[in-house]
């Protein structure tokens, strides 16, 4: 199946590579994307029994970031590097500082052979759902063990999945140990066909991101009786709501602030331009170095929303109200304390929503019309949100211990 593949794959880039041409001449961004996809590792220096750690965007990056954070606290003492799939993800792992970090080339041999050359390879770490057939037939041939951590499976995956389960079993041969993150998904992996004693459910790293020590230099400072109502990962078609909420909140409560941090980057304009119709005083955290006279702020820059989930007074989680998004993180600002709204389409965290709403840590918001009046009872009840935050934080807690346990699949296996 592997000639049948690469013959299919080199087929597809070989008729699409006109129009690749012709979109690299026009577009410098897309010139900028080919050049540091086809770089690949070749920036890092020669390593040799590489722990490689492959992640794909932004959220993978930043459990990326607490699984090597543990790593290194527990003495590991291979080199470490992170590979990532999205520009955003790349940039995340830069800013962070993370160690050698590359962009993963395309999923084909002519590129991916050059990157195991360089990194030597000891053993590959895939991150959730990041399954690359060419990556991992590469890790099969060169006898490279593959784990598979904090791995999920979306009902849509297992329908899509299931109409090709040979080609899931012939991709995945690879990989030893299938570590997922809850008993929903590694059923879902048993339902494909995968070995059973190939696939663990030892929970999710996620819950453990106040485990490791990180020092974060940019805090928010902000007026001693300010209110800070924080809207991170939202998703198209929430901003207008969250908007429409927030200018009427802040007619009720004069010391109200409004945080607004897209999911992509790249929408900023877009929801700058949204913001303006509304005729408020806002900022963009890029320009602003005073925060304390800022009543709306739009975050366009990476890696910050954590440090706006700890001065939150509520955070809303975006992506829960449409199907197609899935939901977005939802144990960030619950692990600092924070009561947490989030919408009804959480497939992408469906275990988490689940312990939140049963533990009363969170509050699941049939369409996005409640915001209004779910904030301001908020707002007016500090009992309220005192009640959710020590729930939140309380359900965390008690569903850490998964970075430990993938930390000694990572090294024993």
């Amino acid at each position: 199946m592997d000639f049948l593949y690469y013959i299919l794959v080199g087929g597809l880039l070989l008729l699409a590579s006109p129009f690749l041409i012709l979109r690299a001449l026009v577009s410098s961004s897309f010139r900028n994307e080919i050049k540091g996809r086809m770089k690949g590792a070749n920036s890092l220096p020669e390593l040799k029994d590489t722990l490689w750690i492959h992640a794909s965007s932004v959220g993978e990056v930043r459990l990326a970031k607490i699984l090597i954070a543990g790593l290194i606290k527990e003495g590991e003492s291979r080199p470490i590097a992170l590979s990532t799939f999205t520009p955003t993800g790349y940039a995340l792992a830069l800013e962070e500082k993370l160690p050698n970090v590359f962009r993963l080339p395309l999923d084909f041999p002519f590129w991916l052979n050059p990157v195991f050359d360089r990194l030597q390879p000891s053993k590959l770490v895939l991150i959730e759902a990041e399954l690359w057939p060419s990556l991992l037939r590469l890790c099969k041939r060169r006898s490279i063990p593959v784990i598979q951590v904090n791995g999920r499976v979306s009902e849509k995956s297992v329908q899509s999945y299931g109409k090709f389960p040979a080609f899931l079993l012939w991709m995945t041969e690879s990989i030893g140990q299938f570590s997922m993150r809850s008993q929903t998904d590694a059923d879902r992996f048993l339902q494909l066909g995968v070995a059973k004693e190939k696939v663990l459910a030892t929970g999710n790293i996620k819950f453990d991101v106040t485990s490791i020590e990180t020092e974060d230099k940019f805090q928010p400072q902000w007026k001693a009786d300010s209110m800070v109502l924080v809207f991170g990962s939202t998703r198209p078609g929430e901003e207008g709501p969250i908007m429409e909420a927030l200018v009427q909140l802040q007619k009720e409560f004069p010391n109200l602030i409004g945080v607004i941090a897209p999911r992509h980057m790249e929408r900023c304009r877009e929801v700058e331009d949204l913001i303006r119709e509304f005729e408020v005083e806002y900022a963009l955290l890029s320009k602003q170095d005073d925060l304390t006279n800022c009543s709306v702020l739009l975050v366009d820059s990476l890696g910050k929303l954590n440090a706006f989930y700890k001065s939150a007074t509520v955070a809303y989680v975006g992506g829960g109200f449409n199907p197609r998004f899935g939901g977005h993180n939802i144990l960030e600002p619950a692990a600092l304390g924070k009561p947490v709204l989030f919408g009804k389409f959480m497939n992408n965290f469906e275990e988490e929503a689940k312990l939140f709403k049963q533990s009363e840590g969170g509050l699941q918001l049939q369409n996005i019309e409640e915001l209004y009046d779910v904030l301001k009872r908020l707002l007016m009840n500090p009992d309220e949100r005192q009640k959710l935050s020590q729930a939140a934080e309380k359900t965390v807690k008690a569903n850490s211990g998964a970075l430990r346990r993938n930390i000694e699949l990572i090294r024993s296996t």
